[in-house]
């Protein structure tokens, strides 16, 4: 196993600092400190920000190719540190080695891509003479950098979304300050390191640990034009009345449901819902949390689900037989226990799981939760699902649809006019046929409606949020 080092630094303005070492970051299996970082006070803070401001101008006059040098180069640094990367996040986040692994390959793929979207920052010509007034005018538009943007990244994919935020700052020539979640700094300090390796004008990135209570300049700070956070509804929607003028992303989680319907591959449906609701142990935005059943086939799918799902092993997540790790904190797990138990209370089934020790959460099904219990709509973010059944196709659409929320929806169907009628009435930024909605590739465009969030990720997409378009218009004579 690689080992990691007992002190981190952060970057300001492309340079690796070491004010402090106050932030502790513990191993979320032993609990254990298993390395310090430094930790950014206001004062830090406020002068990432002037650089960043600094470089807005010379981070846009960057040429495509230079561009994409960077960008490349961060592909090669990260696949030769692959396996330091995959193990400092199962450290720092509990995650299973195997989906740690897999997140550095997703960590590379969204670098990659973005290198390759990078030289593709296309514009438009077009005709003005839609009348007479206009005769001899014609326009041509193309995108610039927004400006200085503000990143804020969660714990539970401190690679990958970190990435989605990075990548596309650099490849369209935006300067950025990132704040990586208290509980796991390390992958984004990592990524700090290896920027550092290359040209990018001083000023360019900053990536700062901070704690909540004074990080308030990456929201409210008037220099920043663009905030991109990822996190919890409340924070996110607090951030967003507070952040005035700039232009704001935000990707906030949800409750996401999966369709099988009557004529669905059981078999398929089972080994892909047992992954969506169980994988990273369902701390995801788009884990899945409510599993509706066609009642045709309920007894037999739920009866295959609970089976499955006493087999999955749980344990240290340094140990590659391990499926369910610790959830991200003791505070976390008890809060999601309370729910189960309270769902139970309520009058729900538990038909496997419940159990709790510390910050392990058994994988836990339910059966007959009340239409107002917490576990059913609220984001549970943890190993809990919820069977419901249903007669209609119209009454399953209508039953996701309850939810507050709207990030991405899955359906098992073999039916083509009903994968249409759900593409056509799902509130939902993205529906999943034949597939759980935890299914995401980074190029396409991800993010949610209603509590779910604002804008879109995947690069060419998150690449149009960190632009402006600057029409020119020309008269001919």
């Amino acid at each position: 196993m690689p080992t990691l080092k007992d002190t981190y630094p952060l970057y300001l303005n492309n340079k690796a600092q070491q004010p402090n070492t106050d932030l502790a970051v513990t191993d979320k299996f032993t609990g254990e400190v298993a390395f310090r970082t430094a930790l950014a006070s206001p004062e830090i803070i406020d002068e990432a920000i002037a650089g960043a401001a600094r470089a807005a101008e010379p981070m846009a006059r960057l040429a495509s190719y230079e561009r994409q040098a960077v960008l490349q180069h961060c592909v090669e640094r990260f696949t030769e540190r692959f396996d330091e990367l995959a193990y400092a996040l199962c450290v720092e986040a509990g995650k299973p080695i195997k989906d740690s692994e897999g997140e550095v390959t997703r960590l590379i793929d969204t670098f990659r891509i973005a290198a390759e979207e990078s030289v593709r920052m296309y514009g438009e010509v077009m005709p003005l003479d839609i009348s007479a007034r206009a005769k001899g005018y014609q326009s041509i538009w193309k995108r610039y950098p927004i400006g200085p943007c503000s990143f804020i990244s969660p714990f539970n994919f401190p690679l990958n979304l970190a990435a989605h935020k990075v990548a596309p700052a650099i490849a369209v020539g935006c300067p950025f300050v990132m704040k990586p979640a208290s509980k796991t700094p390390l992958g984004a300090i990592i990524m700090g390191e290896v920027l550092a390796e290359t040209d990018l004008p001083e000023g360019a990135f900053s990536i700062l640990p901070a704690s909540r209570d004074g990080a308030d300049l990456f929201t409210v700070d008037e220099r920043l034009k663009l905030l991109s956070f990822t996190g919890s509804p409340g924070v996110g929607w607090d951030l967003k009345a507070r952040c005035g003028k700039k232009k704001v992303v935000l990707e906030l989680g949800g409750n996401a449901a999966v369709v099988v319907d009557h004529d669905s591959d059981l078999d398929d449906a089972l080994e892909r819902i047992i992954f969506g609701a169980f994988y990273q142990s369902g701390q995801s935005c788009i884990g899945v949390q409510r599993i509706i059943v066609h009642e045709d086939v309920y007894d037999r799918f739920r009866d295959m689900l609970v089976a499955k799902t006493k087999t999955l092993v749980a344990g240290d997540p340094k140990d590659r037989d391990t499926f369910i790790g610790p959830m991200i904190s003791e505070g976390e797990a008890s809060r999601l226990k309370g729910w189960i138990d309270e769902a139970v209370a309520g009058g729900a089934t538990l038909l496997t799981g419940g159990g709790c020790k510390g910050n392990m959460l058994e994988a836990t099904l339910l059966e007959d939760v009340h239409k107002d219990a917490k576990a059913l709509n609220e984001e549970a973010f943890g190993p809990l699902a919820i069977l419901q059944k249903f007669s209609s196709f119209d009454e399953a659409l209508a039953e996701v649809n309850r939810s507050t929320f709207g990030l991405q929806a899955g359906i098992f169907t073999r039916d083509l006019f009903k994968m249409f009628d759900a593409w056509d009435r799902l509130e939902v930024g993205g529906v999943v046929i034949n597939d759980v909605p935890s299914y995401r590739v980074d190029n396409m465009p991800y993010g949610g409606v209603k509590d779910s969030g604002l804008g879109r990720e995947g690069i060419k997409f998150a690449m149009e949020d960190m632009t402006e378009i600057r029409n020119l218009v020309i008269r001919r004579g």
